[in-house]
């Protein structure tokens, strides 16, 4: 009798555990796509992440509109008129001082890099566009300068620049 009670025995064991064992494995199965959709979607993380543009094929005098983090991101090769104008700018006459040498990179004066978008009201300004050869708000008249600097209107602010480096001499990472 003593066999068939631990065979007995050892098949309620095996049981116990195959049950478990299905058990755990179902729980997991569960649980998998339940914490899976707890992670941010792909575009959203992607929206965060650093962008890189290439510079080469921007002509002087020629500016191109970027996105980064759902906002416009304004690129401009500035000739050397822009540059010679915007840092010849007396810095005290301006509504929010700043020298142009502190909106550029240094050795890379010729690219300004700007977020486009109205400190005003949150327009998006036209480009070349206005008296300063800068950016043009067409919604309520303000005028920012070849640096992105407020010149005339309601804006109170210069236009923001967004993080950035230069990764070689052609290439920029924003972000």
């Amino acid at each position: 009798m003593t066999t068939s009670s631990s065979a007995g025995q050892s098949r309620r064991d095996f049981l116990f555990v195959a049950t478990g064992a299905v058990a755990a494995v179902g729980a997991a199965a569960v649980a998998w796509p339940l914490v899976a959709q707890l992670n941010p979607d792909a575009s959203t993380v992607a929206a965060g992440a650093p962008i890189e543009v290439d510079l080469s094929p921007i002509a002087t005098g020629q500016d191109i509109k970027v996105f980064w983090r759902g906002k416009p991101i304004f690129i401009m090769h500035r000739t050397a008129k822009q540059i010679k104008e915007a840092q010849a700018v007396n810095v005290s006459s301006l509504p929010d001082p700043q020298p142009d040498s502190a909106r550029v990179k240094e050795g890379h004066d010729q690219w300004l890099i700007v977020i486009g978008i109205c400190t005003h009201l949150g327009c998006i300004p036209i480009a070349h566009e206005g008296s300063y050869d800068g950016f043009f708000c067409p919604c309520h008249g303000s005028q920012y300068d070849s640096s992105g600097r407020i010149r005339q209107g309601p804006a109170p602010l210069n236009l923001a620049i967004p993080p950035y480096a230069f990764v070689s001499d052609s290439k920029i990472k924003i972000g």
